[in-house]
């Protein structure tokens, strides 16, 4: 499917499928990345900043999939000063930023956060900054104001596995889920930031901020994608077994199994039978 000319409507509309299909529990999630405070913003997106609050990233996540709230968190509206750092909205150095994780107590000395900073941002701390975005637009996708560039979507474990089926059903490497786990930053980085700038899906398990601060919920998992996979993932949605997988309702335990089950399960069990056999012969 051609993603490449697809127009605010057809985001909508693929918000709107993707909801239905998947018997989600929440708003599949359009984020946009801004530069321009002033001028980027549309109209009926607000600042929690104008009413005098506070929110972190997560938070808005949860405001927009739960409530349909279109919001705008920049640094300015962000409590979680580190992520707001970690999308490159406030210039600071890296040195700066370390010496925040390790007053949070994140890890365990000095060492283990710059090996974390090894592994995670140090390459790309520098060109995350000088990306010079300074915001993000949430919004409910199915009534999106802007076209996104992620798109994030919360749900169970067996939906999601519906999600990884459709984004590998032809192994694409563009389609390849790519995936970091710490246990926190994840959803408004995981989820959200980093499928922008690396054009790779990647799953996210709500971690410390997503559990305390968003009221993300225990079931809850979640996958954030560039914004033009969605159509990808529509396309070849429930397609993987062709009708033997998973289905709604969830089809689970099912008693006295055997190999005629699928073909490929009785193709290999005549494999198995005939290499015994030539074996024991």
């Amino acid at each position: 499917m051609n993603s490449t000319n697809k127009n605010l409507e057809d985001y909508q509309e693929a918000g709107v499928e993707i909801f239905h299909k998947l018997h989600l529990n929440s708003y599949p999630l359009s984020l946009k990345y801004i530069r321009d405070i002033e001028n980027e913003i549309p109209a009926g997106v607000r600042r929690p900043i104008d009413s005098g609050e506070k929110m972190s990233i997560c938070q808005a996540f949860t405001y927009a999939r739960r409530f349909r709230h279109k919001l705008c968190i920049t640094s300015a509206d962000n409590f979680c000063t580190p992520s707001s750092v970690g999308h490159g909205w406030v210039p600071l150095s890296m040195e700066e930023f370390t010496e925040s994780q390790m007053r949070q107590k994140w890890s365990k000395d000095v060492q283990a956060e710059k090996r974390r900073a090894e592994h995670i941002y140090a390459n790309n701390f520098k060109n995350v900054i000088e990306l010079a975005y300074r915001g993000v637009i949430v919004s409910p996708l199915m009534e999106t104001p802007v076209i996104p560039d992620t798109i994030m979507i919360y749900c169970d474990g067996p939906k999601l596995t519906y999600i990884i089926n459709a984004l590998n059903y032809e192994h694409k490497r563009k389609y390849r889920i790519q995936s970091i786990f710490e246990g926190f930053g994840e959803s408004c980085s995981k989820g959200g930031f980093i499928p922008f700038v690396t054009r790779k899906a990647q799953i996210v398990i709500p971690g410390t901020g997503d559990r305390s601060f968003a009221g993300i919920q225990d079931h809850e998992l979640g996958i954030g994608m560039p914004a033009s996979f969605i159509f990808y993932v529509l396309e070849n949605l429930f397609q993987t077994g062709s009708g033997q997988g998973l289905k709604f309702p969830l089809r689970q335990l099912i008693p006295k199994l055997d190999e005629n089950l699928t073909p490929g399960f009785r193709y290999m069990r005549e494999v198995i039978d005939k290499k015994l056999n030539e074996k024991n012969n």
